[in-house]
């Protein structure tokens, strides 16, 4: 029985932590951002990883409180996206000002250092 009520605890806990995750990168938009003069701000992330689900919450805040600034998040599967951006691993924050990458962390999901990577970007 502590079997079983061990295997439900751990899907729904998995399945909370993929609740939310979509790719909303594109090319196009990612291009057109940065021709608008806007920082972009990408994520990457993959099913059931707990990381990507703490950073994509504390950077669905910092849309809340951040002007001009295009948050794209991919899922690391998609090896043309993954490719393109040169991101090998989930949980990948990426800041892009003026056409160029100007900040990349791996794994990073305390709202003080993201925050502070954002601020400096602007």
């Amino acid at each position: 029985m502590k079997k079983f009520f061990l295997i439900i605890f751990c899907v729904l806990t998995l399945n909370a932590n993929a609740i939310g995750k979509e790719t909303t990168f594109t090319k196009e938009l990612f291009d057109k951002a940065q021709s608008e003069g806007k920082i972009v701000v990408v994520s990457s992330w993959i099913k059931y990883c707990s990381s990507c689900a703490s950073q994509m919450k504390v950077l669905n805040k910092a849309k809340k409180e951040f002007d001009n600034i295009e948050y794209l998040t991919f899922d690391v599967k998609n090896k043309k996206i993954a490719n393109l951006l040169n991101v090998q691993y989930q949980t990948t924050l990426l800041i892009f000002k003026n056409n160029k990458e100007i900040y990349r962390s791996i794994g990073e999901t305390t709202k003080d250092l993201i925050y502070k990577a954002i601020k400096s970007s602007i």
